[in-house]
């Protein structure tokens, strides 16, 4: 049975969630992922692709973000976020569009990756907490992903951050999917298993 302290801890979570969230969210607007949306958008029209880079909890981010994208009309690619200056770097081609995502924008090992990307003829789209951020500044277009408090204890680990970067990436891919037209039949043929994977009454 879970002690009145840890039972205490997830109650004050959930309240700290509610603050940050709909706070984050109130200071959005559509118009934030102008810049973002077109750097992309024009790279494709050029023969260009997405690759999504960032380092710990902000990889995993950066894998679901590809998955996302690429199930809606914009193929991507996970970068990995040390690996890149290792080699990895060999998947990019000049032209490409890399969004790099960090919480604090000054993370060393991130650092490397987007100079390294740049070096190879990429654009970046910054995803971070904080607009004065080293990753800010040498981002072609920059997101805002930022939030207070991460909720937990200890207020370190990774957890509201999170959210915010989720959610902000995944406003980019509702921009850019509208702008691929990408209908259920497009759907469907690039995502045919399970419940999802089938056209819905309404849609035949």
């Amino acid at each position: 049975m879970l002690k009145n302290e840890s039972k205490q801890a997830v109650t004050t979570f959930f309240e700290n969630v509610d603050r940050e969230f709909n706070a984050f969210l109130k200071a959005r607007s559509a118009d934030d992922y102008e810049a973002a949306a077109r750097l992309i958008l024009d790279s494709e029209a050029n023969g260009g692709r997405i690759h999504v880079t960032g380092i710990g909890k902000c990889s995993h981010v950066a894998t679901y973000v590809a998955s996302l994208l690429s199930s809606t009309g914009n193929p991507a690619y996970y970068l990995h976020g040390t690996e890149a200056v290792h080699g990895s770097c060999g998947q990019l081609a000049a032209g490409d569009v890399v969004i790099a995502i960090s919480n604090s924008g000054e993370t060393g090992e991130l650092k490397a990756t987007v100079l390294a990307v740049k070096n190879n003829g990429c654009k970046v789209i910054g995803v971070s907490g904080n607009p004065d951020s080293w990753l800010a500044h040498e981002s072609d277009a920059f997101l805002i992903a930022g939030v207070n408090a991460e909720g937990g204890p200890l207020n370190r680990a990774p957890r509201n951050s999170v959210l915010a970067e989720l959610l902000t990436l995944q406003a980019l891919s509702v921009a850019l999917q509208v702008e691929k037209d990408w209908d259920p039949i497009k759907y469907v043929r690039c995502h045919p298993g399970g419940k999802l994977g089938a056209l819905r009454e309404n849609e035949k």
